[in-house]
C-alpha cells in the first residue's frame, strides 16, 4: 500500500505541474461549471415555479441531490476523465502495451496516472450547495451522519468509477468508444433529479440498471435524514459489486488483448 501511496504522489505531482502550465484553464472550468449548475438552478425553478413538485421532494431538498450531481461531475472531471478516457487512445496507439510491461497494476495506472485540477471547481460548487440546500430544508445533521454521507458519496464515486472503467475497458474488443462515454455521461445527467421524480419504469431502470439512485439520490437522503438501513446497504452492495465487476472485466479483456506489434 505504502508503493502505491508513493506512486500516487508521484504520478499527481508531476500531473499537477504540467497543468499549471496553463492557469487560465481554471477560470475557464469555473465559467463552465458556474454556467452548468446555472442552466441545472433554471430547470429546477421550471418545474417549482408552476407548483410543481419533484416527487415530494422541497426545493432546497432537491438542491442537494443537484449537489451530490455537481460534486460528482467535479469526480469526473478531475480524474475520470482524464485517466479513463486515455484507455481508448491506448488501445488504439498500441500504447497500452509498455503500461502492461510496467511493475505496477495496470488498473492502477490508467485509473490514477494524472488528474485535472481544473475540475476542483466542480467539487467546491457541490459540497457549498450540499451545505447551503440542506441548511435551510433544516438538516442539522450529527458528526456520525455526516460521516455516513460521506461514506455513501465514496460508494457513489466507486460506482460512477466502475460504470467509466467498464465502458472504457470495452475498447480492447470495439476500440472505439469515444461516444459511448458520452452517452453514458449524458444518461447519468438523469441524477440532477431525485429518482423519485420519474416514472416507475424509469425509477427501476435507475436503480437496478443504470444506478442513478445510488449516486445522487441516496447520499442527499442521508443528509437530510431520510436514509434508510435498506438502502444504504445496497449502496454498499452495488459500490461492491460494480468495484467486482470492473475489476474482472479487465482481467478478462486482458485475456483477448493483443499488442500493436502482433
Amino acid at each position: 500500500m505504502a508503493r502505491y501511496l508513493r506512486t500516487l504522489r508521484a504520478f499527481w505531482t508531476s500531473a499537477l505541474a504540467a497543468e499549471l502550465e496553463y492557469p487560465a484553464n481554471a477560470l475557464i472550468e469555473l465559467l463552465s461549471v458556474l454556467g452548468n449548475l446555472a442552466g441545472s438552478l433554471v430547470l429546477l425553478a421550471l418545474f417549482y415555479g408552476r407548483g410543481h413538485g419533484l416527487g415530494g421532494w422541497s426545493w432546497n431538498e432537491a438542491l442537494v441531490v443537484l449537489g451530490m450531481y455537481t460534486l460528482l461531475d467535479g469526480v469526473t472531471s478531475t480524474l475520470l476523465q482524464p485517466n479513463l478516457g486515455e484507455i481508448v487512445n491506448h488501445v488504439r496507439t498500441g500504447s497500452l502495451d509498455f503500461v502492461l510491461l510496467k511493475p505496477i497494476d495496470s488498473q492502477f495506472w490508467l485509473s490514477a496516472r494524472t488528474f485535472s485540477p481544473w475540475g476542483l471547481p466542480g467539487l467546491l460548487a457541490g459540497v457549498v450547495l450540499i451545505v447551503v440546500a440542506a441548511g435551510r430544508a433544516g438538516a442539522a445533521p450529527p458528526p456520525i451522519t455526516v460521516l455516513g454521507t460521506a461514506g455513501l458519496l465514496l460508494c457513489s464515486a466507486l460506482i460512477l468509477y466502475s460504470l467509466w472503467f467498464v465502458l472504457a475497458a470495452t475498447s480492447i474488443w470495439f476500440v472505439k468508444v469515444w461516444n459511448a462515454t458520452e452517452v453514458l455521461r449524458s444518461t447519468l445527467v438523469a441524477g440532477r433529479f431525485p429518482v423519485s421524480a420519474y416514472p416507475p419504469l424509469l425509477r427501476t431502470l435507475f436503480t437496478l440498471v443504470l444506478p442513478v439512485a445510488f449516486l445522487t439520490t441516496v447520499p442527499a437522503e442521508a443528509i437530510l435524514g431520510r436514509a434508510t438501513l435498506p438502502w444504504v446497504v445496497a449502496s454498499l452492495g452495488m459500490a461492491t459489486l460494480s468495484l467486482g465487476l470492473s475489476r474482472g472485466l479487465w482481467r478478462h479483456a486482458l485475456r483477448y488483448y493483443t499488442s500493436a506489434s502482433s
